[in-house]
């Protein structure tokens, strides 16, 4: 596992830190969520004061249902209060950024712009907007963020609660799409670890269970289904309808489970101006090198885009006409 070979970049950067703040991308999920509690565990050994920042207003239900069950027990704060907990030497303050590099991704473009000293730990593929200025473990062979720190939770022999490593468990399931995606040996192994914690599978699927009105609304977008070249499934949503970006990626998820069926591609309204754009691959079609051309990133299996001011018809064009160039 790539972190532990990078345990001396880790180590360099926590050893001086008297306050580590941690967190994640925009729009917390589980990997991301996870992956800062793990890290949050690991650090509370070493015996370091740290905060998880925490800016998003609304929280997919998972997420919403841990942050209410540790409420009080991890210490959360807000970009607003990032200064009243800095140390006045700044040299002994760290940024952890954990499950995304991208600048235009993080929760707090404050904390950035604050805290000198920055280590990145993620699992998607760096490109043109990774953190600038920051110590970077990346492994994109690991199916998620949670993968790797449970990695270091093993090293360190930290003891965890089943119910931390329950959580852990359950951004491996979300980001492996219930080990469908992106698993090795050791994605297996690190579910094994977490399971002889007492992580609890029936648990992982209570924080994994969907909002009725979400999922029908979800449902709407596969009765545009249509493929190309009979391996790529696509399908786009109605103008008038906004979705969060993670109900794009359920849809993408959803659509790699058809016979012959290896990319799939999912588009939709994310606000009033913004088109987004949820891919999906089962390794064998490169979904990247068709996001990047609407400046999107993500890795062998998932990925995504944004486009601004456009409209749905107009991405969906384009994007059937790269597709189609690629043939």
């Amino acid at each position: 596992m790539e972190i532990i070979k990078e345990r001396k970049k880790l180590n360099r950067a926590i050893r001086h830190a008297k306050k580590i703040f941690l967190m994640g991308h925009k729009n917390l999920d589980l990997d991301a969520l996870g992956s800062q509690i793990g890290m949050y565990m690991v650090l509370k050994k070493k015996k370091k004061d740290c905060y998880i920042i925490i800016d998003d207003k609304e929280h997919e239900a998972g997420v919403e249902k841990i942050l209410r069950e540790l409420d009080g027990v991890i210490t959360k704060i807000k970009s607003s209060e990032i200064d009243e907990n800095l140390s006045p030497n700044n040299s002994k303050n760290l940024l952890i950024i954990l499950d995304t590099n991208k600048t235009e991704l993080v929760q707090s473009k404050e904390a950035l712009n604050k805290i000198n000293k920055k280590l990145v730990i993620d699992h998607h593929i760096l490109g043109k907007t990774t953190i600038k200025n920051a110590d970077i473990i990346d492994d994109s062979k690991a199916s998620s963020t949670c993968e790797m720190i449970t990695s270091l939770i093993e090293y360190y022999d930290v003891e965890v609660d089943s119910y931390y490593a329950t959580i852990l468990l359950s951004g491996i399931v979300l980001d492996t799409n219930n080990y469908t995606l992106n698993t090795t040996s050791e994605t297996f192994y690190a579910s094994y670890y977490l399971s002889s914690l007492g992580a609890s599978a029936k648990k992982v699927q209570y924080l994994l269970k969907q909002d009725i009105e979400e999922y029908t609304e979800r449902q709407k977008l596969m009765a545009n289904i249509e493929t190309i070249n009979d391996i790529i499934a696509f399908t786009h949503a109605s103008t008038n309808t906004i979705y969060r970006k993670e109900d794009l990626a359920k849809v993408a998820d959803t659509l790699l489970f058809f016979n012959n069926i290896e990319a799939s591609f999912v588009i939709g309204k994310i606000d009033k101006e913004t088109v987004g754009i949820s891919a999906r691959s089962l390794g064998n079609y490169d979904i990247l090198n068709v996001l990047k051309k609407f400046n999107g990133g993500g890795d062998t299996n998932s990925g995504a885009a944004t486009v601004e001011k456009s409209t749905i018809s107009k991405v969906e064009q384009e994007l059937k006409k790269l597709i189609k160039e690629g043939e």
